[in-house]
């Protein structure tokens, strides 16, 4: 029988809050974190799109200045928010060696991100064209490669028994929830910390999803531009933030005397093999059979669900495809379920969306409350779902909380999490 994997710890840092607990305030006040993007690369290169979810950088007591500058920005927000989440599953230090509770052999990493080091990389690029070879960092690639962040995590925790990089575009940060579930079930860990982290708000990353039309374009009202499921959403906003979750088999977590949020019940994953950036759709696209497989993994039933931490993006093609999904994969029951889209407030995080609301999951699932979707004036009368426009509270007794992403290339990945 395989064991039963539950949550100790939870971090974040995020456009709308510098931890756990100031994001989940946040979010249930529906606090947007989208404004206008005010660096000098933004006139230099006169950019169509000019808004953003910035992150707040980790404080020097967090990551340290020496070890800023030998991590790319998303990697300083991994190790943020691994920290955060290591301490509060009640491990004291970011030693796994000084812990006699834990063996290093059986702590595991999967952290994933969409793009990885993007500004270690194009900043090293304009270094070499205008101070040539010389002049380039030498800790540029273990800096820019997207391995880079899971690397980091296992060694700030000296977890040794493996550390895996989910890359699938949106879907990695709920792909490495796929993975830590595997990991413990399979008996190669006791304790996993998974998560994800993205930082690619950068000239050439928002010209190029622009060139897409990907992105919003409300530069003159960026606090209302990501609107999930509204009839008038015209793209997403790059979002930038890390999430990171403790994932622990139960006897160890019950052995140490663990705090346990919820429990990792299931995890769907699965491939469109449709087209590159457009999402399959009926009841056998990509989606709906993640859904499923979240399901059979969990031993779960529609009817079981209440709450669902959409991926809703705000893209005009992308937001109808995932309500689709969620009424082939559960039927009537989908009409029960509380659903938010919270990248109305954080933007879309790329690699680290899945990971932020991942936790926003588990809190809603602890806290019995679902957060906000803001800016849905006018539902797009497709979108057949019960959506969450003000914080809401959510009923008592057992109950499942599912979190989707779904990434460019055809990625799908979802997670599901149950009380305890």
């Amino acid at each position: 029988m395989s064991r039963k994997v539950v949550v100790t710890g939870l971090g974040a840092i995020t456009p709308i809050g510098e931890n756990v607990q100031e994001t989940w305030k946040n979010a249930l006040k529906g606090v947007s974190g989208v404004h206008a993007l005010t660096q000098d690369w933004v006139e230099k290169y006169d950019l169509p799109v000019r808004i953003g979810a910035m992150s707040p950088k980790p404080s020097e007591d967090v990551v340290s200045r020496v070890q800023a500058k030998r991590l790319d920005p998303s990697g300083q927000l991994s190790v943020a928010a691994a920290r955060e989440a290591w301490t509060d599953a009640g491990f004291s230090g970011a030693d796994a060696d000084t812990s006699d509770e834990l063996d290093p052999t059986r702590v595991g990493v999967a952290f994933g991100t969409g793009i990885g080091g993007v500004w270690t990389l194009l900043d090293a690029w304009d270094t070499l064209i205008e101070k040539g070879p010389r002049r380039v960092k030498p800790m540029t690639v273990p800096m820019l490669m997207p391995n880079g962040n899971a690397s980091s995590v296992s060694m700030e925790f000296k977890a040794r028994a493996c550390a895996i990089t989910p890359v699938s575009a949106c879907a990695s940060g709920t792909e490495a929830f796929f993975q830590g579930l595997n990991l413990i079930r399979s008996g190669k860990a006791d304790v996993v910390i998974v998560g994800g982290a993205e930082s690619a708000i950068h000239p050439m990353t928002i010209a190029a999803f622009n060139s897409m039309q990907a992105l919003s374009r409300r530069n003159d009202d960026p606090e209302h531009a990501s609107r999930p499921f509204d009839i008038d959403r015209d793209g997403f906003v790059m979002g930038e933030g890390a999430g990171a979750i403790v994932l622990e088999s139960e006897e160890h977590a019950r052995g140490r005397g663990a705090r346990i949020y919820a429990e990792l019940a299931g995890a769907g994953l699965s491939a469109d093999a449709h087209h590159i950036t457009a999402p399959a759709t009926g009841d056998e696209g990509g989606p709906a059979r993640a859904l499923r497989e979240a399901m059979v993994s969990g031993h779960i039933a529609p009817e079981d669900i209440k709450h669902v931490n959409a991926h809703a993006t705000s893209t005009p093609v992308g937001d109808v495809p995932e309500a689709g999904a969620l009424r082939a994969a559960f039927g009537s029951a989908v009409d029960d379920m509380a659903v938010s889209a919270t990248k109305s407030m954080t933007g879309h995080l790329l690699g680290g969306s899945g990971a932020v609301e991942g936790v926003l999951t588990v809190l809603a699932l602890t806290e019995r409350m679902a957060p906000c979707t803001i800016n849905l004036d006018n539902q797009d009368p497709k979108i057949d779902l019960d959506v969450v426009t003000t914080a809401r509270e959510l009923p008592s007794g057992d109950m499942v909380a599912i979190s989707n992403s779904f990434g460019f290339g055809g990625h799908n990945s979802v997670a599901a999490f149950r009380s305890l």
